[in-house]
């Protein structure tokens, strides 16, 4: 092997402290030097032969960063081609050629300071002053390392294999394809890219935010981007075309209520939280959770599904319905007790057991022991009102009896006003013959039909 390419070879194996480009370094550019030895038809020049097969060659090379282990490289080069043999053959020729190739480094970027590479590509040379001068394509490929021997300078040694696509360069056209080999050593310059250390796209000097999350849109400061300047971020802002709150994430809540407005059922006018779903953030006066428009009772806190009306004697008869508010009823009844059933008794026997003289709205005095039972059951019952409806049988002319049975139970409700029952509680009716509950062509029959019939309302 001939000294200068041992020189280069010691080199090759005596770098240590190596470093290769980064995505901050991603764009290098340098200056190369080295030998070229030829190798072909005329004899083997790789690693050997004298100083007349050995040729310096100069140029400069560039490279781009592509991920954490690969890059890729070019380079011009400008050199010489030259073999010969004592009392043999002889070839000589200038060489300019470029080529292209992907490196593959052992280490990822700045993850051990000695990276050695290997790399394979493409390329051209163009060889003149020759017998044969002509441009052939060559497949180079190699090894090689870099190191950094300072923030931006590094020192690349490599050596280069090259097969070219033709055979006659050297002027003998025989088995094996012209081929040359360089032994290369240069320096590059890495061109480095300001620093983004969240990744947002704006350089750590610019950004005024720099631990934004990544994949968050920002400003040209590097500040999370929000729109309607609410301080929550576009990314986190729920509203992020209006002002908010950070509790709703960016919405608003232009009464001020503790909803917001998309929740908010009446949204310009301060509300609860906790009302019904239909009324959310909208009055309610008596708090009873039932907003003011829905409830019936506003003024006063009472249960939902007596909307809103409260119920003192828990009968489920709102208190405003109820005509006995103090005591559990039934709905029935509108809240009062049911009718005992003494009373109904009573008003049973009240049907046969008032009696009027005949057709007159006289009443007898045998009828006024049932009628002064009638007013104990008012004055105990003070919810009651009360329902007198008289009725005849068919004897006689529709129209008189009709009117009779009216003014029977006017007479009785007469009475019960003379022992202290308020009017506004009684009403009577007449029905005449209309209303049969027996059979009218039998005497007992039509005495069942001539009757007073009391019925209780609330």
């Amino acid at each position: 092997m001939n000294r200068p390419a041992s020189i280069v070879l010691i080199l090759l194996f005596s770098l240590t402290r190596l470093s290769a480009q980064t995505a901050e370094q991603p764009f290098t550019l340098g200056l190369w030097t080295g030998l070229t030895q030829y190798n072909g038809d005329l004899g083997q020049g790789f690693y050997s032969g004298g100083s007349d097969g050995t040729r310096m060659h100069l140029g400069v090379a560039a490279s781009w960063h592509i991920a954490p282990r690969l890059d890729f490289s070019s380079n011009l080069t400008l050199g010489s081609w030259s073999y010969a043999e004592e009392g043999g053959k002889s070839f000589e020729a200038r060489q300019q050629q470029i080529n292209g190739h992907f490196r593959i480094k052992l280490f990822a970027d700045d993850q051990h300071p000695v990276n050695p590479f290997g790399f394979a590509g493409i390329g051209l040379s163009r060889l003149s002053k020759t017998d044969n001068p002509g441009t052939d394509m060559f497949i180079p490929f190699g090894f090689g390392i870099k190191t950094k021997v300072g923030k931006q300078l590094h020192l690349v040694v490599q050596e280069t294999f090259a097969y070219t696509d033709h055979d006659d360069r050297d002027g003998v056209n025989s088995e094996n394809n012209d081929a040359f080999m360089m032994h290369s050593i240069g320096i590059s310059w890495a061109f480095s890219k300001e620093k983004d250390s969240d990744g947002d796209g704006v350089t750590d000097s610019k950004d005024r935010c720099p631990g934004t999350p990544a994949g968050t849109a920002v400003t040209a400061e590097g500040c999370a981007l929000d729109r309607d300047a609410d301080g929550i971020a576009d990314a986190e802002d729920r509203c992020p075309d209006q002002k908010g709150l950070a509790q709703f994430r960016g919405c608003p809540d232009r009464d001020a209520d503790g909803v917001q407005d998309s929740e908010d059922v009446c949204p310009d006018v301060p509300g609860i939280a906790d009302a019904t779903s239909a009324g959310k953030g909208c009055p309610d006066k008596d708090k009873d959770g039932i907003t003011d428009s829905k409830d019936r009772c506003p003024d006063q806190a009472g249960a939902a599904d007596l909307e809103g009306c409260p119920d003192r004697d828990g009968d489920r008869v709102a208190d405003n319905d109820d005509k006995c508010p103090d005591t559990a009823g039934i709905v029935e009844n509108k809240g009062c007790p049911p009718v005992k059933e003494e009373v109904k008794q009573l008003f049973t026997e009240a049907l046969q057991g008032i009696q009027f003289e005949t057709a007159k709205s006289v009443i007898r005095p045998a009828s006024y022991p049932i009628l002064d039972k009638v007013v104990q059951v008012m004055n105990e019952q003070t919810a009651y009102l009360l329902e007198i409806n008289g009725h005849t049988d068919n004897i006689g002319d529709k129209a008189f009896n009709l009117e009779l049975s009216r003014q029977r139970a006017q007479a009785v409700k007469a009475y019960l006003e003379s022992k202290g029952i308020q009017g506004s509680r009684l009403t009577a009716n007449g029905f005449g013959d209309t209303q049969p509950v027996s059979d009218n062509n039998t005497s007992a029959g039509r005495a069942l039909n001539r009757r007073v019939e009391f019925k209780v309302k609330f």
